[in-house]
Formats: structure tokens, sequence, C-alpha cells
């Protein structure tokens, strides 16, 4: 595998980075990326991570683009309206980047699926609802996957990257415990403010990029919390739970 004169070109600002460089960007382009969700947070992913020359994304979405999504979905426009997510973000991402390759999975994630997600170099979980998210924050931990989620709801939005089977970092169960209080996240009933999608799907696809290719200061075992109405971005430390069900010893 090498990188063509068209890429060389293309990802320049990427390899004159020393911390990234022409190595890092053969790493990204042999990088294999699953992207759950081409919705708030999926869309904007899709596109920074086909920028980036991921060479590899696989999108699962079961959903049709609806005239509401496109307040905060900028992957999507009017044409696009009653077409299905993952093959107008396979046209989308593929208009941005012809040297990827896009895949598209018309489904949802499900028991009987969900350890797909062990074919991957890293799983990026956009999705709205925790019975979902638990599912694949089992499964990246049972097969060894990084995995980066991102959840916005109202005015604010978090951002976690996950590797629980290292002995010093907590898994997702560690952060929201065995059965979570809130049972999901529906923005058609909250709201949600449409940039704040942009930039906390902006951030996961980042955190996609350092998983492939590490650079500055890790992320795991920390929460990234972005509150809007003060404009201000925190970030805690999560402790690994010594009694997790799903990491601890």
């Amino acid at each position: 595998m090498s990188l063509s004169d068209q890429e060389l070109e293309r990802y320049a600002r990427h390899i004159v980075l020393k911390e990234i460089g022409g190595a890092g960007q053969m790493r990204l382009k042999a990088a294999r990326v699953l992207i759950i969700g081409a919705g708030g947070i999926g869309s904007p992913a899709i596109q920074y991570l086909a920028a980036a020359g991921v060479g590899a994304i696989w999108i699962i979405d079961e959903d049709r683009v609806d005239l509401s999504n496109l307040q905060r979905q900028t992957l999507f426009s009017d044409g696009d309206i009653g077409k299905l997510k993952i093959d107008a973000a396979k046209a989308r991402a593929h208009a941005i980047n012809p040297h990827i390759e896009v895949y598209a999975v018309r489904d949802r994630i499900q028991p009987r699926n969900v350890d797909m997600v062990a074919d991957y170099d890293v799983v990026l979980d956009g999705t709205d609802n925790f019975e979902t998210r638990l599912l694949v924050a089992d499964a990246a931990l049972r097969h060894r996957v990084p995995l980066v989620s991102a959840a916005v709801g109202e005015f604010e939005g978090q951002l976690g990257v996950f590797r629980g089977w290292e002995a010093d970092k907590p898994c997702y169960r560690c952060f929201t415990g065995v059965d979570p209080e809130t049972p999901g996240v529906n923005c058609a009933e909250q709201g949600v403010l449409g940039a704040l999608t942009g930039v906390m799907g902006s951030l996961a696809a980042l955190e996609v990029i350092r998983a492939i290719v590490p650079f500055g200061e890790d992320s795991a075992g920390k929460l990234l919390l972005a509150d809007t109405l003060a404009l201000r971005f925190r970030t805690l430390t999560l402790p690994k739970d010594p009694g997790c069900p799903a990491c601890g010893a």
C-alpha cells in the first residue's frame, strides 16, 4: 500500500504534521472504521473521516432522511429527503474523497449482529439510546476494539473514549452503571441545538483519528462535557469501577 501523487497532495496538511506524517497517513488509509448511526453525530464524523483519508468506512443505519433532520445533519440536503441515510451518506463521502471505500449497511445494531464490531479498528457510536449504546460498548469491550462514544441533548454534549480491557481504563458501564436511569436521548422530544451536533461529531471524528494514529494526551478514561448555554467545556476523569460487571475484577 502506498499513497498516490493525488493523495500526497490531498493529505499534505496532515503529512507535514510531525505527529502524523506519511506513516500516520498510511495508517489512516489502512484503517477500518465502523460508524453506528448516520444522524447528528454520524453526519459530521463521516465527512471528516472521509476527508481525512480513512481507507474503509462502514456506516450502519436503517432510517431515511427526513426534513426535520436537515437542521443538524449537514451530510444531507433537500434532494436526499426520502432516501436511505446510508445511501446518501455513502454518495456524499465518496464525493468528498474518491480514494476511500465506503460501505452502507441497512440495519440497526442488535444482539444478532453486534459482534460485527470485532472486524474494525475503531467503532464510533452516535446512537441515541442506552440500550444500543450498552450493547455496542459490551461488544467493543469483549473484542478489545476502541470505542468512541458521543451524545447530545438540548444544549449539552458528551464525548468519551473507552478501552476497558486495559487495567487502568474504565469501560462504558463504569461510566453509566448497569441500568442507567435515563432510558435514552430523544431529540424529537427534548430538542437539540443543531450546531452542537456538528461540534461533537467533529470531535468524535478527531478521537477516531487519534485512536488510529496516537498523538497528544490519551483521552481514554476521561469524559468531555460541552455546555453551550455557558459556552464551556470541561473534562472529567472517569475511575475504573473494580466491581463493574463488564470489566471489573
